[in-house]
């Protein structure tokens, strides 16, 4: 059968300064199978990002088979908007990709644009079970779960057994990530005579990061600002590192997390959107409430006195990280865009 033309909408700000998206990375993946893939925006300006992503869709519209659109709950969610409704006007097929944590919320606060944008897509790709059931429950019933993916070869797996506190964070300085509590967890465990160590790995997003340096620095803590790194080289980086935080108050799936469980980093989260769909606790990694220094310090405790639940931790989180591997995910969407 003949690959299809794809048109991909989403943030492709890499080259920027920030992360690399899924627009990156699925984009490559498909390719590999053949699928003649082009891509907006990567344009800074916002305004301008945007025009161009509508700009492409009509500059595109007779060559290609279907768009697809990463889709957010937050400003980013005004682009899948408009892209969308150019694609019906051009009859174009196209498939949000549900990207934003926040996005049951969203379903709430803006019913009307949700019933236009997902009710009237050709499907809707649910990359968590978390928005799949939401979305269920809103009555959306053109969707598909598809796993968001990694490359399971780039990531060498190094068994945790006996650990030191020596804990990392990666994502960008968003306050929706809150990264301030990384740091007041580094005060909690070295208030209480622990040798910890926080290394924070991420671009500037909004006042998050100078709000951080200011804490660590007011309260003498040392930590190890990166700034954006390569994949490779956070990867690198995290083979020192024993313990991944991860501090948000709003997720889906994210990435960065899966990648963590696949090097054998034992994960601890906040248990937030569709984070207790990913991760089982005590099971494959460690959940918490949100804002909450003092339990999420007694959760490494824990885990710092625990060596045998921290091997059994690194391993399950490397087995479910491995169903999230290209080789097993892309027969799902070489499906989807070959119907």
């Amino acid at each position: 059968m003949q690959k299809r033309s794809v048109l991909y909408i989403g943030n492709k700000l890499s080259k920027s300064g920030s992360t690399v998206t899924s627009i990156e990375t699925l984009g490559a993946f498909l390719r590999q199978e053949g699928f003649r893939v082009r891509t907006a925006s990567s344009l800074r300006n916002k305004y301008l990002r945007m025009l161009h992503m509508l700009w492409s869709t009509l500059r595109y519209s007779a060559t290609i088979d279907k768009v697809l659109i990463d889709t957010y709950s937050t400003q980013n969610f005004l682009y899948a908007v408009a892209v969308a409704k150019l694609c019906r006007l051009l009859k174009l097929p196209y498939i949000p990709i549900l990207r934003g944590g926040n996005l049951p919320e969203r379903l709430k606060s803006s019913p009307s644009q949700c019933q236009e944008l997902f009710g009237l897509a050709a499907m809707n790709v649910a990359p968590s079970s978390y928005l799949m059931e939401a979305f269920k429950r809103e009555g959306f019933t053109n969707l598909v779960y598809i796993r968001n993916t990694i490359d399971l070869s780039q990531y060498t797996f190094r068994l945790r057994k006996q650990i030191a506190p020596k804990l990392i964070w990666v994502r960008s300085f968003s306050s929706i990530y809150n990264p301030l509590l990384a740091l007041q967890i580094l005060q909690q465990l070295r208030s209480e005579g622990y040798n910890a160590e926080l290394c924070m790995v991420g671009p500037e997003k909004d006042d998050s990061l100078k709000a951080c340096k200011d804490f660590s620095e007011a309260n003498n803590l040392n930590v190890t600002y990166t700034g954006l790194l390569p994949k490779q080289d956070w990867i690198a980086l995290a083979s020192d590192y024993d313990i991944f935080i991860n501090t948000t108050n709003f997720d889906n799936t994210p990435v960065s997390v899966i990648e963590a469980m696949a090097l054998g980093l034992v994960v601890v989260s906040t248990d937030v959107g569709g984070i207790p769909y990913l991760i089982e606790d005590k099971s494959d990694g460690m959940l918490v409430p949100p804002n909450d220094a003092l339990v999420f310090s007694e959760a490494i405790k824990t885990l710092l006195a625990t060596p045998h639940l921290v091997e059994k931790l690194s391993k399950n989180a490397r087995r479910k990280a491995e169903s999230f591997d290209w080789k097993s995910v892309k027969h799902s969407w070489i499906q989807l865009l070959n119907q």
